[in-house]
């Protein structure tokens, strides 16, 4: 009889849970002081110097191009190899989207064709951390540097990833992360923004309303009823039960890093040897949060597609997901700026070959086995 293995759901234990029914039992359930100590948490955990917690990581990504000025008539630098809220921020603001190109073996966006088809009119860049792989951070901040435009760092798969020993939020950029319900750490919806205090003080303004003090200060002892709006801002922020969840779940986030770290390993191992697919790769110098593990299917050596490939998975009570549908193929996009699919072939390519197998700190070994030997059954029958 099939098993049933779900994609990625959250591991929530019983101190969130007392954690989030405190708060329920407080005075205080919006955006107030557990929201702060989770910002100042978070921060110290990352190595950033500054903090701002939001309702989600699309919202860090709108804020930060808001707070960076990025405008009607700038245009933006990212990946077609990610979620539409990576390019969506960049229409939010009135700015046009360039899509590049990425790299064959990470899926993240390549430097070399960054660099080539920069334009003047570039005003900021949006790296996105592929599946929790890095950028080549290194690479991109010289090419950046070099026409001093910012980088914003989407950095919802990448907790807690590294570069070059440094980890992910702590290289000076506005990084926007998530909280979604299948990351490595969840709020239920949340996000987090660090960068530079001047920046976050300017990002903070931005993301409630554009007011000049929340609630928490306005109702505090002592405070004042009165506030101003200083910018049209807009409706972001966290508020404590989130902060509750976030802050339990941070503490544990070591223990789920190490987990997936084994999990992945055992994929490796059990898929090892063979020809009809590729599996995720790392490269030296970075540690990988492993938010996914995406195989790529070496269609050439198979009679089936990968829809047909996923369909088989799913009798076999297998849960899967591609990761992602390339920016350029959804209408929208594809409709205002006429393009077509073979404009960025890497990411295409990839994207006809990509499945996205179950990887979450609750996975039992035998799961993941039982992961493994569907995709050795279905490959199995398959085979040219």
């Amino acid at each position: 009889m099939a098993r049933s293995i779900p994609f990625s759901p959250p591991n929530i234990g019983d101190d969130e849970i007392r954690e989030v029914v405190d708060v329920l039992r407080s005075d205080w359930i919006t955006t107030g002081p557990r929201t702060a100590r989770f910002e100042t948490e978070f921060a110290q955990f990352v190595q950033a110097p500054g903090a701002l917690a939001l309702n989600s990581c699309t919202a860090g990504l709108h804020v930060a191009l808001a707070t960076l000025g990025i405008g009607p008539g700038d245009t933006v630098a990212t990946t077609p190899m990610t979620f539409a809220a990576s390019v969506n921020v960049i229409e939010h603001v009135g700015a046009r989207p360039l899509l590049v190109d990425v790299d064959a073996d990470t899926l993240n966006i390549s430097p070399e064709q960054l660099q080539q088809h920069l334009t003047p009119d570039v005003k900021a860049i949006i790296a996105v951390h592929y599946a929790g792989h890095p950028v080549d951070l290194h690479r991109i901040s010289e090419i950046a540097g070099a026409r001093n435009i910012p980088i914003v760092e989407d950095a919802a798969h990448a907790l807690p990833a590294r570069h070059a020993g440094r980890m992910i939020g702590s290289h000076g950029n506005l990084t926007a992360f998530s909280f979604y319900a299948t990351k490595n750490m969840t709020t239920g919806e949340g996000g987090m923004l660090t960068g530079d205090p001047g920046l976050l003080e300017r990002a903070r303004v931005l993301h409630l309303h554009g007011m000049s003090k929340d609630a928490a200060r306005r109702y505090e002892k002592g405070g004042s009823w009165r506030y101003d709006i200083l910018a049209p801002g807009f409706k972001y922020n966290m508020t404590d039960l989130q902060a509750a969840l976030g802050r339990v779940q941070l503490q544990r986030l070591g223990a789920f890093h190490e987990r997936r770290l084994q999990l992945v390993d055992r994929y490796h191992r059990g898929l090892a040897g063979l020809p009809e697919l590729i599996t995720p790769t790392v490269r030296p110098g970075v540690d990988s949060a492993h938010h996914l593990y995406v195989i790529r299917l070496q269609l050439e050596r198979l009679q089936i597609g990968r829809d047909d490939f996923i369909r088989q998975l799913s009798d076999l009570g297998v849960s899967t997901s591609v990761h992602f549908i390339p920016i350029h193929i959804h209408p929208f996009y594809r409709d205002k700026y006429s393009y077509r699919p073979e404009d960025f072939p890497v990411a295409y390519d990839a994207f006809r070959r990509m499945v996205s197998l179950p990887l979450f700190s609750r996975m039992a070994d035998e799961d993941v086995d039982y992961v493994v030997d569907s995709v050795r059954n279905v490959i199995a029958r398959a085979r040219r």
